[in-house]
C-alpha cells in the first residue's frame, strides 16, 4: 500500500512538471544565432552602407527565417547578459526596417509606409505594430525608445540602429554580437561623426538632426561638443558654434 502511495505520488509529480513545462512563456530562451543576418548583410550592405534591396528579395526566405527566430527568442531579461539583449535589440530593429522596405518594395522613402488604414495611436510608420516579438505585437518606436533608449543609456545606438534613410547613420554590413558590441559601436560611432553626413572644424559643427532629437541621451555627462570630441579626427574647441543639418529620408540604396 505504502509503494502505491509513492508510485502515485511520483505519477503526479511527472504530470505537473510536464504540464508546467508546455505552458507558454515558462521555457527560458537563449539568444538565437545572428549568423543568417550576418551573411545577409555581408551580401547586400555595401562597406558605405548602401543596401541592396533587390537583393535581400532574393534572399526573402533567408531573412523571414531570421527575423521568425527573432520573433520567436525574446531576450530573457534574468538570463541574458546585458551585450546579449543589446545586440538582439539593435539586429532586431534592423532586420525587421528590412524587412518593411523588402516586402513594400519598390519605395521611395520609410515614410510612406505604415498601415493602410489609418488607426488611431498608430502616428507614423514607426508606431506601426507589423511583427511579434515573443508573442506580442510590437513597433520599432518600442524597440528605439521603450527598450534600447530607457534599458540601456547607450548613446552610440543612435549609430547602430537603421532608418532606412539616406542620412541615417549607414547600416553596418555586419551583424552585432555580444562578444564584440562594444567595439562594433565605437565603430559606428567614429564612422558616422567623421562621416560626410556632418560638417566639423574646430570653430564651428554642422551635424546631423539625430544630434537635436536625441541631445539628452548625448548630454548626460557633458555637452554635446564633448561627445563629439570622443569620436571626431578633429578636436572641436568647446565654444564652436553648433548648427543641424536638414534630414535626408530618402531610401539608402
Amino acid at each position: 500500500m505504502k509503494n502505491l502511495k509513492i508510485h502515485i505520488a511520483l505519477f503526479f509529480s511527472i504530470i505537473l512538471l510536464s504540464c508546467q513545462s508546455s505552458v507558454p512563456g515558462m521555457a527560458e530562451t537563449t539568444p538565437p544565432s545572428h549568423k543568417t543576418w550576418n551573411e545577409l548583410l555581408k551580401a547586400n550592405v555595401s562597406a558605405d552602407g548602401k543596401v541592396n534591396y533587390k537583393g535581400f528579395i532574393k534572399e526573402k526566405a533567408k531573412l523571414e527565417a531570421y527575423v521568425k527566430s527573432l520573433s520567436e527568442n525574446a531576450p530573457d531579461r534574468k538570463t541574458w547578459s546585458k551585450d546579449e539583449q543589446l545586440a538582439y535589440w539593435i539586429n532586431a530593429y534592423n532586420a525587421f526596417t528590412v524587412t518593411l522596405i523588402v516586402n513594400n518594395y519598390p519605395v521611395e522613402s520609410i515614410k510612406d509606409l505604415g498601415p493602410k488604414l489609418k488607426i488611431p495611436m498608430i502616428k507614423d510608420v514607426w508606431h506601426y505594430k507589423f511583427f511579434k516579438i515573443g508573442g506580442q505585437e510590437s513597433s520599432l518606436d518600442e524597440i528605439e525608445h521603450s527598450i534600447l533608449r530607457k534599458e540601456f543609456e547607450e548613446p552610440r545606438i543612435h549609430f547602430a540602429v537603421n532608418c532606412a534613410s539616406v542620412s541615417c547613420p549607414p547600416l553596418l554590413n555586419e551583424a552585432f554580437e555580444a562578444k564584440t558590441i562594444d567595439a562594433q559601436l565605437d565603430k559606428v560611432a567614429k564612422g558616422f561623426i567623421n562621416s560626410s553626413r556632418n560638417k566639423i572644424s574646430p570653430e564651428s559643427v554642422q551635424i546631423s538632426s539625430i544630434f537635436s532629437w536625441f541631445k539628452g541621451d548625448f548630454t548626460k555627462n557633458g555637452s554635446l561638443i564633448d561627445f563629439l570630441n570622443k569620436y571626431s579626427k578633429v578636436k572641436i574647441k568647446s565654444d564652436a558654434k553648433v548648427s543641424f543639418m536638414d534630414y535626408d529620408w530618402n531610401l539608402n540604396e
